[in-house]
């Protein structure tokens, strides 16, 4: 098992993802080469950059990893905000987005402070 299969914000990062690639199968062909993708992409980007930091040598470079997750989880949240705007998403969607990348991040910030600062 890789040490990233044990974190819970993984996993969590993982379902955030499928959340996202359900949505965004539903967008109209006009936007799914661009906002759909930029959404899936982003939500990818949190599990990913997890797991891709876990491998790292050094706790400086994982760190560096989470933060960068940190970042596609903030990025999720605009550009749901945008599809909310746009009506591609209800605003309980936007809300469970929300607050399943806000979780995410409080974790994010928690495991990167258990690493040193």
């Amino acid at each position: 098992m890789f040490r990233f299969e044990q974190l819970k914000v993984w996993h969590k990062a993982v379902e955030l993802y499928d959340m996202v690639d359900a949505l965004a199968d539903r967008f109209p062909a006009k936007v799914r080469f661009g906002l759909a993708d930029q959404f899936r992409r982003a939500a990818l980007s949190v599990s990913s950059n997890i797991a891709e930091g876990s491998g790292r040598e050094t706790p400086k470079e994982f760190r560096h990893f989470l933060s960068v997750a940190k970042g596609s989880a903030f990025e999720v949240v605009s550009i749901a905000f945008i599809c909310r705007r746009r009506g591609l998403i209800s605003d309980q969607q936007h809300e469970d987005l929300y607050s399943r990348a806000e979780e995410i991040s409080k974790m994010l910030t928690a495991l990167k402070r258990s690493y040193g600062s």
